[in-house]
């Protein structure tokens, strides 16, 4: 198997194979085929979005997949940005459409004429929304699972508010619920303004939701978009205020993608294979029974026991008792990046323990049987903790600052002064190869000079090699 530190992109190939998290031979190019274990870390994630929407009062919708060209091409940025990407149904059977429908690349368009049906008054504001679909989009670069697909498994809330205002308090509690989930799945981020060539066709401005990766380029997971009144004018998204007088809404809406599990494997796997958060772990913990012919028996009635312990507990636990030998069983479970290996012998239970070995780490210790429960749960916080701890340094760790384009590092985030025109921007895009993120979301102290123009400049900027 390649080395991660060598070669990232065959690494990362190998690990999503070898851990069978997904199967690229589907008849697309692009469009992969989840396999079980793959599926089970996808739903795990869901989960938690899931749970952070519908506790502030986001409502889940599911709109359908084809979308009307008349509503697609209803606001000009958007359909612009999305020109060359999209799907055509031109035909119903042998019959021609009259008007051609969009295989859904992102929801605005579908959900907005609906919108403008629901939202009558101010008493139908806030509309919070979200839905969990698939999203489609010709991909053109080099497809590589999780990261870059034509059908992509996507996450996007969609909100009315009666102001500018409001909405942006709405942003506020994205990032906010972003910060619970990164935390679940122990994963840094850096949330950037992109530049006004780079946000979202349509939106008032995109916050990039961006984390690193150990080729030195970054990935982004997500985005949040505040569109002010670009969309809710075309789409005649109105309501009546108190006072009697018909206003346009003002809209938000907050996306993440599969590419959240691309990220998972980038920033903790490492040579022997994934290392799984135990927050989305599909198990997270593995048992495997270490027995000789004359305790066999009693070691499996043991293990069946602690497994109803474990699950009866919330725990999610896989028991193996397959007939591979426990080494073959330690390389595919590590390879799968399960966070605790635990081991049950004859002479565990003549003391009273299970073994356990730590996959972050390598730590291995015991546990009292008596004590299983609390003991494996607080092994499973120390392992989060540490997980997004490291994480979080190893990002840090990768951000340089830069006042000058001599010698820029090829594999660093650059932190640098830009004056903020399209001009520089552009310039020092297309001469030095780095993307522009944008500014930090939370402004941050900085002096310095544009790293182009050399005028003064009170605001950091990020530049990056992007995935």
């Amino acid at each position: 198997m390649s080395m991660k530190e060598d070669d990232f992109a065959d690494w990362y190939l190998d690990i999503v194979e070898k851990a069978n998290l997904c199967d690229k031979r589907y008849p697309i190019k692009g469009m992969n085929v989840w396999t079980p274990y793959g599926w089970k870390i996808m739903r795990q994630i869901d989960t938690y979005i899931r749970q952070e929407f519908d506790s502030t009062n986001h409502d889940e919708v599911c709109f359908p997949l084809l979308i009307p060209e008349t509503e697609f091409a209803k606001e000009k940025d958007h359909i612009k940005g999305f020109d060359e990407e999209v799907y055509w149904v031109t035909h119903a059977g042998l019959n021609p459409l009259d008007v051609r429908l969009v295989v859904r690349p992102t929801s605005e368009t579908a959900m907005y004429p609906m919108f403008s049906l629901w939202v009558r008054s101010h008493q139908d504001l806030p509309l919070k929304t979200y839905q969990i679909v698939n999203t489609f989009r010709y991909e053109t670069k080099q497809t590589r699972p999780f990261i870059r697909v034509r059908e992509i498994h996507f996450f996007e809330s969609h909100t009315c508010h009666v102001s500018e205002e409001d909405a942006q308090c709405q942003v506020e509690e994205d990032v906010a619920i972003l910060e619970k989930v990164a935390k679940a799945i122990c994963l840094p981020y850096m949330l950037c303004i992109r530049t006004e060539w780079d946000k979202f066709p349509g939106a008032h401005y995109t916050v990039g939701i961006d984390t690193s990766m150990p080729n030195g380029r970054t990935l982004q997971m997500g985005s949040i978009h505040h569109y002010r009144t670009n969309f809710s004018v075309p789409y005649d998204i109105t309501y009546e205020d108190e006072n009697g007088e018909h206003k346009h809404v003002h809209q938000t809406t907050f996306g993440m993608s599969e590419r959240l599990v691309g990220a998972l494997i980038g920033v903790h796997g490492d040579d022997q294979g994934l290392v799984m958060p135990p927050g989305i772990a599909p198990f997270q913990c593995v048992l495997i029974p270490i027995f000789k012919k004359d305790n066999a028996a009693q070691v499996a009635e043991a293990c069946l026991a602690l497994m109803k312990v474990l699950t009866d507990a919330g725990i999610r636990v896989k028991l193996d008792d397959s007939d591979a030998r426990p080494g073959a069983k330690y390389y595919e479970w590590e390879m799968k990046g399960v966070p605790l290996r635990l081991e049950l012998g004859g002479r565990d239970l003549e003391n009273g323990v299970v073994s356990f070995a730590r996959r972050d780490t390598g730590e291995k210790g015991s546990i009292a049987i008596d004590s299983l429960v609390p003991g494996i749960r607080m092994l499973l916080d120390v392992i989060s903790e540490n997980m997004l701890a490291k994480a979080v340094e190893v990002q840090r760790s990768r951000i340089q600052d830069v006042d000058s384009v001599e010698d820029l590092p090829e594999d660093k985030i650059l932190r640098l002064g830009w004056c903020g025109c399209e001009e520089c921007g552009h310039k020092f895009e297309d001469t030095y190869g780095f993307k522009i993120l944008g500014r930090p979301y939370r402004p941050e102290e900085f002096s310095g000079k544009c790293i182009i123009c050399g005028k003064p400049v009170d605001k950091a900027a990020y530049a990056a090699h992007t995935m």
